[in-house]
């Protein structure tokens, strides 16, 4: 595959709750049949928002999300999976941490988080997770893989330095070709001793216009997409076939 032979892992990126802060790992255990590890093990659902019961995995729109406040996109996080527990911090929040399966300590999540959402939308109101099931915005269980090379080519399109947290993506690759990730549609890949199959090219939203540091939209990156490739694609979701660990510095290679 021209343009993708042999990368670089260069970040790690987990979620543990759904467009509530970011958070950089070192390394990270891919099973098959699983998305990335603590990766939006939970999500934050609306007043408004329509769930089944029991729960199952529902669609972004009943839960609080980045398209929908800009603020939410500066949270960053650091995590204890085996505790099950975070600490998010924001720009304008203290920092405060959670054990969001604890009713206690989940109503205190909606109470920090609720200053950071619209008052106009339907409010935080109940933390939510689905045993063995990530609530990203597939119902698949994909991993997100992304190419700082692109993510730099249209930093220079826009004329600005973007940040890779305004993509929400798990693993990202240096060494490959501008863009060429989208190449591998349909194709595998090895990255570190795990081997993947990539399925579908990531669809963006207005949620990636938010600065994570300010927490303030900023940059149109929907209409530097399009203008510039005619489509608002950037990234790609990937299926893991078989498991491994991946460390930052491993090898990132497609085989097509």
């Amino acid at each position: 595959m021209n343009g993708t032979g042999t990368g670089r892992v260069a970040h790690l990126v987990r979620h543990p709750i759904k467009s509530a802060g970011f958070e950089q790992v070192e390394k990270a255990a891919l099973t098959p049949g699983a998305a990335f590890p603590f990766d939006r093990v939970w999500a934050v659902a609306h007043a408004a928002a329509r769930l089944t019961e029991p729960l199952t995995w529902a669609p972004k729109l009943q839960f609080l999300r980045g398209w929908g406040s800009a603020d939410l996109m500066a949270i960053s996080c650091t995590s204890d999976p085996e505790a099950r527990a975070v600490t998010l911090s924001h720009p304008r929040r203290p920092t405060e941490s959670f054990r969001p399966y604890d009713a206690a300590d989940a109503a205190r999540m909606l109470d920090w988080l609720r200053p950071l959402w619209p008052e106009n939308r339907p409010e935080p109101a109940r933390v939510v997770a689905v045993p063995g099931q990530a609530l990203t915005d597939q119902d698949q269980p994909l991993v997100s893989i992304n190419a700082l090379s692109s993510l730099a080519d249209l930093s220079a399109r826009m004329g600005r330095d973007l940040s890779l947290h305004r993509w929400r993506g798990n693993i990202w690759v240096d060494g490959w070709e501008p863009w060429a990730e989208l190449e591998l549609v349909g194709q595998e890949i090895t990255v570190g001793s795990a081997r993947l199959r990539v399925e579908e090219p990531i669809g963006r939203c207005r949620a990636t216009g938010a600065n994570p540091e300010t927490g303030t939209q900023d940059a149109d990156t929907m209409e530097a997409l399009e203008t510039g490739f005619g489509h608002t694609d950037f990234g790609v979701f990937a299926r893991v076939i078989a498991g491994g660990t991946v460390g930052l510095g491993d090898e990132a290679r497609a085989w097509g």
